[in-house]
């Protein structure tokens, strides 16, 4: 995610280079025409351009909003699952513990468990990230969790998925040992549900893409747009059409780009939910709450991105 003001030039450029010089040589090329081998079929004053270009404004802001209500619903969806980790570490640290007249090794055996669950959860918001963005998760967790053996997590379709049944197994077990009464377990659950909404909200997102007819319709209107656009005005503004089309035509470009950006937002780019911060802050968060002093440091924007 973007959160610099500052004008990243290079990365207009790279983005959008092509499609601005192409539009200036046509640009030029119609100036030309009409000014020096005054090919006066080239002109069409008549067009109603502003007709045109309030229309095909409309479209890609409908698009823009439709892709922008996608990105802001994927970072709802994360914020939910920041709340609810939050939520399962507190329910476990503060309501599991072994029954008052158990031995000493029954209560440090609850006491690993409770830690390993809250590590559990941090495995998991971590292995959600990456598979949302693509990426291999068993390198995360094996980080998070060294001692566990994680070698079927490989072959799992799911891997954020497969960690929580490890956790429901671990609860189930503690409720059967009774370290959980049955209101805890029910309140424990109400958590675990709340995360896999919030893991399903965010898959239905990242498996469904924005429907064709928006993308091409949108990128086609703003490309006739912008070839009609010189022929226009090029009888008005003479030797300066380039400068008024290619600005003009920029701008429908830039928009028309805008809600390709936002269209995945868990496409592991720069216009990117910053889902490696949040996961951090999650870790961060719970480790303080399992008492460790050695935290990881937060992330920070890197040239103006938060990733």
């Amino acid at each position: 995610m973007i959160v610099s003001w500052v004008v990243r030039p290079r990365q207009i450029a790279r983005e959008m280079g092509w499609h601005l010089a192409i539009l200036l040589v046509w640009d030029f090329f119609v100036v030309i025409a009409e000014m020096v081998l005054h090919w006066n079929w080239v002109s069409w004053p008549d067009v109603p351009l502003a007709l045109y270009g309030a229309a095909i404004g409309l479209l890609v802001s409908f698009r823009n909003a439709s892709t922008y209500n996608r990105w802001w619903e994927a970072r709802t969806l994360w914020g939910a699952i920041v709340n609810k980790s939050r939520t399962l570490a507190r329910q476990v640290l503060n309501t599991m513990s072994a029954p008052k007249d158990s031995d000493g090794a029954e209560q440090q055996e609850a006491e690993v468990l409770r830690g390993r669950l809250v590590t559990y959860q941090i495995a998991y918001v971590h292995a959600l990230r990456q598979q949302l963005r693509g990426l291999d998760p068993v390198a995360e967790v094996a980080r998070i969790l060294p001692d566990e053996d994680w070698s079927g997590l490989a072959g799992e379709k799911n891997a954020a998925l497969a960690i929580q049944r490890r956790m429901g197994d671990m609860l189930t077990a503690a409720r059967h040992r009774r370290w959980i009464s049955e209101w805890e377990w029910q309140a424990i659950d109400d958590s675990l549900e709340g995360l896999m909404d919030a893991q399903g909200g965010a898959e239905r997102i990242n498996n469904t893409p924005m429907p064709k007819q928006y993308d091409f319709l949108a990128w086609f209107f703003v490309l006739i747009y912008c070839v009609i656009l010189p022929v226009g005005i090029v009888e008005r503004l003479g030797w300066f059409t380039p400068l008024g089309s290619t600005i003009v035509g920029f701008m429908f470009m830039a928009l028309d780009k805008i809600g390709r950006d936002l269209e995945d937002p868990f496409d592991n780019s720069i216009y990117d939910v910053p889902l490696t911060a949040i996961t951090t802050t999650i870790e961060i968060n719970l480790r303080q709450l399992l008492g460790e002093k050695e935290l990881p440091a937060p992330v920070k924007p890197v040239e103006g991105v938060l990733w």
